[in-house]
């Protein structure tokens, strides 16, 4: 994996480990600030490592998962 900071590796192994989450759902299950958690988002989607849907339980989240390596061009 790239260089990224540690509190972006936590919100990856949660996602890897329990697929697709809310940014809600990555704040509790990793414990982080909500600021931290956006800015681990935003570090992973910068690297193209995650992608953002749209939430269809709640039109006002999205969910955070892992690309596939089709996705990325791989």
């Amino acid at each position: 994996m790239i260089h990224l900071p540690p509190s972006a590796k936590l919100v990856y192994r949660v996602i890897e480990t329990d697929g697709a989450q809310t940014q809600k759902d990555l704040i509790q299950k990793t414990t982080l600030p909500s600021r931290t958690v956006r800015y681990a988002i935003s570090r992973l989607r910068e690297a193209d490592i995650i992608s953002e849907r749209f939430h269809f339980i709640d039109a006002r989240q999205s969910l955070y998962g892992l690309k596939v390596a089709s996705d990325r061009g791989v």
